[in-house]
């Protein structure tokens, strides 16, 4: 078995870590149960490029207990879990090619090591393995039968190369089911992203000028959490909509270079490039913090503030502080990775097993339907999310109505008047 993590001697105290979140976990831990007596993926090969922590390693011990052979990569070099990769090596014996703060070269290595696997299906949080696929390593997509997307990012990317014609296999958007943006997306990322902001600097949030880019629904999850922490929440947006939607929420909205002299905290969550640019930087306060909980560090444009700063220099952990020539000092946090998974140990392992569950769930839908699935993007099937979302009200104990006879041919018929 080929790998490449840290240190196979952190494996011990990842295995305690992993145990920990599968107590949280219900939803998967079910669909594991009922993957090792069907072994819905005997013979298939499975390449993840996921986040390497607790969450994603009890994902990847369901997917080999369904039959699965399967390699895990890093789908960000800042947020390995250096003891969950060795225990998944060590314990598991399941190949991962992740180490925390691994260089950009490093991190390509590990995804070519996800094509190198040929695999059937893949798994993606970005998709940097299916760009990888389609643009360097174009030999191993005949092999390729279909993949799944975690991520509002990797969507995007993948639905523009099957609006190109691009797109050679078909890809289940896990991060559009309604059991992941509705609570991965919103509550998930809002606690950790408030949580890697607070481990990274120790500030109190309450009375601070908090400046959130973008209002999906990572941006939501943010907004409402700060918010409830005390700071005063100011949202940038593109969209009329979503901008509507935020003033109708109590946020003050407004274009990014009005919020840039009056912001304490900046974090960006939009998906796209130089949300926060050089002219932002220059209006900027003394002091000021920012940070990116976007997939890609490109939210931010460093190259501009590292060509802006007479000097750099790593104050804290995960806080690089840059001296600009007027005396101005910005901070930086996580290298503009996401901060969340950068400075903390990302989403609450209750959250992610809902989003792993479609991950699941939607790769064994995959390899059922290959035969009837078109080279485009599709979502998650209503009745995956919905059975999703009944396993986890099972799991936290709670009942719900069910529609009578009566109720069911009222709501199918258009007979019925008031």
């Amino acid at each position: 078995m080929e790998y490449d993590i840290k240190d196979p001697k952190l494996a011990e105290g990842g295995r305690r870590r992993i145990q920990w979140a599968d107590r949280e976990m219900p939803v998967l831990r079910s669909i594991k149960d009922r993957f090792e007596k069907e072994r819905p993926f005997e013979g298939i090969r499975m390449s993840a490029c996921l986040h390497v922590t607790t969450e994603t390693a009890n994902l990847m011990k369901t997917l080999h207990a369904g039959g699965a052979e399967t390699v895990l990569v890093a789908s960000n070099p800042l947020s390995t879990q250096d003891d969950v990769a060795a225990s998944l090596v060590m314990h598991d014996e399941i190949p991962v090619h992740a180490i925390k703060g691994e260089d950009n070269l490093t991190y390509y290595k590990h995804i070519n090591a996800a094509v190198d696997h040929k695999p059937h299906i893949t798994m993606d949080d970005g998709a940097d393995v299916v760009s990888t696929l389609h643009k360097d390593r174009r030999e191993m997509l005949e092999h390729v039968i279909g993949g799944t997307e975690e991520t509002t990012t990797g969507v995007i990317r993948l639905k523009a190369m099957a609006a190109d014609g691009a797109l050679e296999f078909p890809v289940v958007a896990v991060n559009d089911a309604m059991t992941k943006h509705f609570f991965d997306n919103r509550y998930g990322t809002g606690q950790s992203t408030v949580d890697g902001i607070v481990r990274a600097t120790n500030i109190l949030l309450a009375g601070k000028t908090f400046v959130i880019g973008g209002y999906g629904w990572c941006a939501r999850g943010l907004a409402m959490r700060a918010k409830g922490m005390g700071a005063n929440v100011i949202v940038t947006e593109v969209d009329p909509l979503k901008a509507l939607e935020a003033v109708m929420d109590g946020f003050r909205v407004m274009p990014m270079i009005e919020a840039a002299p009056i912001g304490d905290i900046f974090c960006t969550l939009t998906g796209d490039i130089n949300v926060i640019d050089k002219h932002h930087f220059e209006a900027m306060k003394d002091g000021a913090i920012v940070s990116n909980s976007g997939h890609f560090n490109v939210e931010i444009n460093i190259p501009a503030l590292e060509e802006m700063a007479a000097e750099k220099r790593l104050v804290r952990p995960f806080v690089e502080q840059y001296d600009l020539p007027d005396g101005r000092q910005i901070h930086l946090l996580g290298e503009g990775r996401l901060i969340n998974l950068a400075a903390a140990e990302g989403h609450p392992a209750s959250v992610m097993d809902m989003s792993f569950a479609n991950q699941a769930l939607s790769a064994e839908y995959m390899v059922k339907n290959v035969d009837k699935l078109q080279k485009t993007v599709y979502p998650v099937p209503e009745e995956i999310d919905a059975e999703i979302a009944r396993l986890k009200l099972a799991s936290m104990g709670v009942e719900i109505d069910v529609l009578t006879e009566e109720q069911i041919a009222y709501l199918n018929s258009w007979q019925e008047g008031t």
